[in-house]
C-alpha cells in the first residue's frame, strides 16, 4: 500500500462530514442555491451547471422495484477500489437515522446511489422566505459504499475496544497508560478509571521478557521502540497478571510507536495475547518427548521406575513415587490379580523438590543396601486412600492436588506412579495466604494418563527381560559344572564370568568330565548368540559332550558326532532363518582328553581357539592344533593332535569373550594371557582370578567369558601293573594269579575274589573272541581299575540268559560286582575296563 493509500485508509472521517462530502445548499423550493467542489466531483455538474436549477434534477427517491444502476457503469472514485459484480440493494439493513438512500443522475448519463442527509440552516424560515431564493437547508451527499466502508471500520474499532480477546493499551511517551480495552481491562481486574496513568511496569511488577535477545523489562522495551520507531512482534512476557495472583502467565506482546498526522510521537501501542493455554499444551508435548527419549533407556524394571520419577519433577509435580509389584521387580511376572489385597508392592522410585508435597503422601523411604527386597522397603496404602481405590477399580484416581495413576498393561497392574503438587502456591519458599490450590486440570490428567501409559510399555519390556534373563541365568547356573570333583590326572581351577546386563546371558560353557583309566576330558564351548534360546542350546551340547565322552571316543570322533547332533535339531527343520538354527550354527569347542599314565595328551577343536600350553619352565605356546569348522556347517571333517606334556605342564582352555574385546583384537589377548599364565603364581585360583583382572579388568563383558587351568599329574610306577599275555587257555589262571599278588601287595585282600572273577571273565572273552597278545593292567588310584586289552574291534555286550542258556552270564556276574564298566576302542584294538570300589577302611 502506497504511503498516500496508507493515510487515506487511516482516514476515519465520516464520508458525509462536511469538510469531505458533497454539499448542496437549497432554499425554500429545493431549489440549488449552493454547489460545493465534492458535490462537482460526486456527480460531474460545474457550480454554474447546478445553481438555480432543482434538485430532483440531481437526485430521484429509490424506486421500490425495478433495475438498480449496475456498478460497471459507475466510474470509480479516486483512491477507492473499483467496484465489480452485479449490483445489490442497499443493506443489509435500512440507512443510519437521519438518513436517506437516493439514486443519483451524473453528467454523463449514468446513475448511482447516495446516502445523503439534510440540516437546516439557523434563523431561515420554513419555506425559506417569501421569495425562496434565501438558503434554508444544506444537502450532504456521499456514495452509498463509502458510507459502508466507514461504517465496518467504526465496528472494527468497536470490536478491538470491547470485543477482541486482544488486550490493546496505549502509553504516553512518559510510559503511562492513557487508554485500554475490555480485554485488558479483565486482565488487569479493575475499571479503567482505576489504573489509568499507571506505569506497565507498576502494573505488572516482577514481569520479565523471556524472548531471546530483546531487554526483559517493559520499560527497556517500550522506549527502545518509542525511540527507533521500529515495531517488536511477538515478544514473550512472563508475569503475574493483577487478576490472577499466584500463578504466572505468559503473553505474545507486539509493541508499534503511534504518531499523529503531523508525525509526532505521542506514544506507544501494546497488543498482548495470553498464550499460556498453548505455552503449557507445548510444555505436555515437550514432557512427553522427554519421556519417549529418558524412559525406558536400559532394560531394568527398577531403573525405568526411577526416570519415571526424575523425568516428572518439577515440570509436572513436585513429587512423584512409582510403586511396582514385587513379583514384576524380583523375577519379573506379572502380579496376580484380585484386588488391592493381592498386590504386594515396593517403593522403587520417587522425587521430590517440594518437602510439604512430599508429606502429602505417605513418608519417604530410604534405600538400603543388599538384596531388591531390602533396598525398596514394602508400601502399603490403607483402605479408602487414593492409591488403594485406583488398585481396586484399575483406573486413575485424582483426589484434591495427589493423582494417582496405575500402570497397566493388558489386563494387569504392574504398579501405580503417584503425582503430588504442592497444596497452596508458593512465593520465595512461603505458602500465600489465598489463592486456589494447585490441581490437575482435564489435560493434565490426560497427559498423566499418557505418561503411564508409556511407562506400562516400558516397564512391561524391562519385566520380560529380567524374567527371560533370571530363566536363563537359572538355566545356565543348572547346566553349568556346581563343583568340580577330585582328580587325579590333574589339579583344576577354573572362573566363569556371565555378560553384561545389556547383552544377556550367553552360550559359554566348560566342563570336566572323567574318563576310565583314571584320564579325563576337558572341554569348553560357546554358543553363539545370547539368551534363553543359547542357554538351552548350552545346556544340550554340554550334555551331549559327556554322553559321548562316556563312550571314550577319540576327540576328533566326539567333535564329527556333536556336529551331526547340531546340524539335526531336535526340532522341525524350519528354514535358513530359523532362530535355532541361528543359535547353533557356529557353535565352537574344544574338547582335550589327558591320560596321566602316558602323560599324552590328544585335543580337536571345532572352530575354537587353541589351548595354551604352560611347560613346566614358564614357557607358553598355543599348539598348532587344527582348527576345524564351526559345529552344525557340516561336510568337513575334524583332526585331532596328539602331544606329550611333562608333569606340571599347565593347560589352560578358555572362551574367547576372555582374550577379545572392543580395544584390541584376539592376538593382543592372547600375548596378553600367555604373560599372566607365564608368571608363577601359588595355586591355580590365584593363577585365574590374576588372567580374569587383567583381561577383564571391569568384570563386565559382552559375551561371557570361560576359563578352565589344567596342571598335570602323573600316576607314581607303584600305582599301575601292567602285563602282557599270551592269547591261550592257560592264561586265564595265570591272569587270576598276576591279579590277586598284586592286590596282597596293594593291601587290599578284600578285593581279591572280585577281581579274580572279574579278570578271569574277561580275559576268558579275549581269548575266545579277540586275538593276542592280551595286556592286563590294574590301576590302584581313588578306586581300583582293571583294564583287559586285545586286537580285536568285538566288543561283549551284557546280556540277560534264560534258565536253559548254556552262556552268557559271565559279562552279567561281572556288572554286578563292579561300580562301573565300558568298553574303549583304540588303533590296536579294544580294551574293556571295570572300577571297584575300594573297601569301607581303605577308602578312609
Amino acid at each position: 500500500m502506497s504511503a498516500t493509500r496508507a493515510a487515506d485508509a487511516a482516514d476515519f472521517r465520516g464520508p458525509l462530514d462536511i469538510s469531505r462530502a458533497a454539499t448542496v445548499v437549497l432554499d425554500g423550493r429545493d431549489t440549488v442555491v449552493g454547489w460545493s467542489p465534492a458535490a462537482t466531483a460526486l456527480l460531474g455538474y460545474s457550480p454554474r451547471e447546478a445553481v438555480g436549477r432543482p434538485l430532483s434534477a440531481f437526485l430521484a427517491p429509490l424506486p421500490a422495484d425495478g433495475p438498480l444502476p449496475a456498478a460497471s457503469d459507475r466510474p470509480a472514485t479516486p483512491g477507492a477500489p473499483a467496484a465489480s459484480g452485479p449490483p445489490a440493494r442497499p443493506g443489509p439493513g435500512p440507512p443510519p437515522t437521519g438518513h436517506e438512500i437516493r439514486l443519483a443522475r451524473h453528467r454523463d448519463g449514468h446513475e448511482l446511489l447516495v446516502v445523503t442527509t439534510l440540516c437546516p440552516l439557523a434563523g431561515a424560515r420554513d419555506g425559506g422566505g417569501a421569495g425562496g431564493g434565501a438558503p434554508g437547508r444544506v444537502l450532504v451527499a456521499a456514495e452509498l459504499g463509502e458510507l459502508r466502508q466507514w461504517e465496518s471500520r467504526l465496528a472494527l474499532l468497536q470490536g478491538l475496544a470491547t470485543q477482541s480477546p486482544v488486550g490493546l493499551a496505549i502509553y504516553d511517551t512518559d510510559l503511562r497508560l492513557t487508554w485500554s480495552n475490555t480485554a485488558y481491562e479483565r486482565e488487569i481486574g479493575k475499571p479503567l478509571a482505576e489504573y489509568l496513568g499507571m506505569r506497565a511496569d507498576e502494573l505488572y511488577s516482577g514481569g520479565r521478557f523471556v524472548t531471546p535477545g530483546y531487554p526483559s523489562t517493559l520499560d527497556a522495551v517500550m522506549h527502545h521502540v518509542i525511540d527507533t520507531g521500529e515495531p517488536i512482534l511477538d515478544l514473550h512476557f512472563q508475569g503475574t497478571p493483577p487478576s490472577d495472583p499466584g500463578t504466572e502467565h505468559l503473553w505474545s506482546c507486539s509493541y508499534y510507536r503511534l504518531e499523529d498526522s503531523h508525525g509526532h510521537v505521542f506514544g506507544v501501542c501494546e497488543d498482548a495475547f495470553d498464550i499460556s493455554d498453548r505455552q503449557r499444551a507445548q510444555q505436555r508435548l515437550a514432557l512427553l518427548v522427554e519421556v519417549g527419549r529418558r524412559i525406558g533407556t536400559v532394560l531394568d524394571v527398577v531403573t525405568t521406575a526411577e526416570e519415571i520419577a526424575e523425568v516428572t519433577v518439577p515440570e509436572f509435580a513436585a513429587a512423584v513415587r512409582v510403586d511396582i509389584a514385587r513379583v514384576t521387580v524380583m523375577s519379573g511376572e506379572l502380579p496376580a490379580t484380585g484386588g488391592p489385597a493381592a498386590m504386594d508392592l515396593l517403593r522403587v522410585g520417587e522425587h521430590s523438590v517440594d518437602p510439604a508435597a512430599a508429606d502429602a503422601a505417605e513418608p519417604l523411604y530410604p534405600g538400603a543396601p543388599g538384596s531388591p527386597a531390602d533396598r525398596y522397603p514394602p508400601v502399603a496404602y490403607p483402605p479408602g486412600s487414593p492409591q488403594d481405590r485406583s488398585l481396586a477399580s484399575g483406573g486413575l484416581v485424582l483426589d484434591d492436588n495427589v493423582l494417582v495413576v496405575p500402570l497397566r498393561v493388558g489386563g494387569s497392574v504392574l504398579g501405580l506412579v503417584t503425582f503430588v503438587r504442592s497444596p497452596r502456591p508458593r512465593v520465595s519458599g512461603r505458602p500465600l495466604a489465598h489463592g486456589p490450590a494447585t490441581t490437575f486440570d482435564n489435560g493434565e490428567v490426560a497427559l498423566a494418563d499418557e505418561l503411564a501409559a508409556r511407562a506400562a510399555v516400558c516397564i512391561d519390556n524391562a519385566r520380560r527381560f529380567t524374567r527371560e534373563r533370571s530363566a536363563s541365568l537359572a538355566l545356565q547356573r543348572q547346566l553349568l559344572p556346581h563343583h568340580v570333583p577330585p582328580q587325579s590326572a590333574v589339579d583344576i581351577a577354573y572362573r566363569y564370568l556371565p555378560s553384561d546386563d545389556v547383552t544377556g546371558v550367553g552360550g559359554d560353557w566348560f566342563d570336566v568330565i572323567p574318563l576310565s583309566g583314571t584320564r579325563v576330558g576337558l572341554v569348553v564351548g560357546d554358543v553363539v548368540g545370547h539368551g534363553l534360546q543359547a542357554a538351552a542350546t548350552m545346556g544340550r551340547l554340554r550334555t551331549s559332550v559327556r554322553a559321548f565322552a562316556q563312550l571314550d571316543m577319540a576327540p576328533d570322533e566326539l567333535l564329527t558326532r556333536l556336529d551331526d547332533l547340531v546340524g539335526q535339531p531336535g526340532v522341525p527343520q524350519g528354514p535358513p532363518s530359523d532362530a535355532y538354527d541361528e543359535l547353533t550354527t557356529g557353535a565352537t569347542c574344544l574338547y582335550t582328553v589327558y591320560d596321566p599314565v602316558s602323560r599324552r595328551c590328544v585335543m580337536a577343536r571345532a572352530g575354537h581357539l587353541p589351548p595354551a600350553v604352560v611347560h613346566p619352565d614358564g614357557r607358553v605356546t598355543f599348539p598348532d592344533l587344527p582348527a576345524g569348522p564351526p559345529l552344525g556347517l557340516g561336510g568337513l571333517p575334524f583332526e585331532s593332535l596328539e602331544i606329550e606334556l611333562p608333569v606340571g605342564s599347565l593347560l589352560a582352555l578358555f572362551t574367547d569373550g576372555l582374550v577379545e574385546a572392543r580395544d584390541h583384537d584376539i592376538d593382543q589377548g592372547l600375548d596378553a594371557l600367555g604373560r599372566v599364565l607365564g608368571t608363577p603364581a601359588a595355586s591355580l585360583d590365584e593363577l585365574c582370578d590374576r588372567a580374569v583382572s587383567a583381561l577383564v579388568p571391569d568384570a563386565t563383558t559382552a559375551d561371557d567369558t570361560a576359563l578352565l587351568l589344567a596342571r598335570t599329574r602323573q600316576l607314581d610306577e607303584g600305582q599301575v601293573a601292567e602285563w602282557e599275555l599270551p592269547a591261550e587257555a592257560v592264561t586265564v589262571g595265570r591272569a587270576r594269579e598276576l591279579a590277586t599278588g598284586r592286590l596282597t601287595a596293594w593291601g587290599l585282600e578284600e578285593l581279591s575274589f572280585a577281581t579274580e572273577l572279574v579278570v578271569s571273565e574277561l580275559v576268558t572273552n579275549a581269548v575266545r573272541y579277540g586275538g593276542g597278545p592280551l595286556r592286563l593292567r590294574l590301576i590302584r588310584d581313588r578306586t581300583l581299575l582293571c583294564e583287559v586289552a586285545d586286537t580285536g574291534h568285538t566288543s561283549p555286550h551284557l546280556r540277560h540268559s534264560a534258565e536253559d542258556d548254556e552262556g552268557g552270564r559271565g559279562l552279567f556276574i561281572v556288572a554286578q560286582l563292579v561300580q562301573r564298566w565300558g568298553t574303549r576302542y583304540t588303533p590296536a584294538g579294544k580294551t574293556i575296563w571295570t572300577e571297584q570300589a575300594f573297601p569301607p577302611a581303605e577308602f578312609d
